[in-house]
C-alpha cells in the first residue's frame, strides 16, 4: 500500500478550516436564545475537562494514586486553596501513595 501523506494533510487542514470558518459564515448575528449560549459557554470547560480527566487517571503508575490524588486535589480546590498548592498536594499524595503501594 502507498499512502500519499499529503492526501492526508490536506483533508485534516480543509476539515481544520472549515471547522473554524463554518460557525463564522453562518451565523451573522447575535445569538439571543438562552440555551444555545449557556451550552457554547460551556463548551471551552467541558473540552478542557474531557481532555484532562483521561490524562490525570493514566500519568501515574497505579490509577489508584491517580484516583486519590484526584480526590485530593478537588476536595483541594473546593477549600479554595490556590492552583499551586492544589497541584502541589496532588504531587505530593501520587508520591505517598506510590510509595506506600509499592513498597
Amino acid at each position: 500500500m502507498n499512502h500519499n501523506v499529503y492526501i492526508y494533510l490536506l483533508i485534516m487542514a480543509l476539515t481544520t478550516y472549515l471547522i473554524r470558518v463554518l460557525p463564522l459564515t453562518l451565523i451573522r448575528r447575535e445569538i439571543k436564545n438562552q440555551t444555545i449560549k449557556s451550552f457554547l459557554y460551556y463548551v471551552p470547560y467541558v473540552t478542557l475537562s474531557v481532555m484532562t480527566f483521561p490524562a490525570i487517571l493514566t500519568a501515574t503508575e497505579s490509577m489508584i494514586s491517580a484516583a486519590i490524588a484526584l480526590a485530593v486535589g478537588i476536595l483541594a480546590a473546593w477549600f479554595g486553596r490556590s492552583l499551586f498548592q492544589v497541584s502541589v498536594l496532588s504531587c505530593l499524595t501520587v508520591f505517598v501513595v506510590e510509595f506506600l503501594l509499592f513498597l
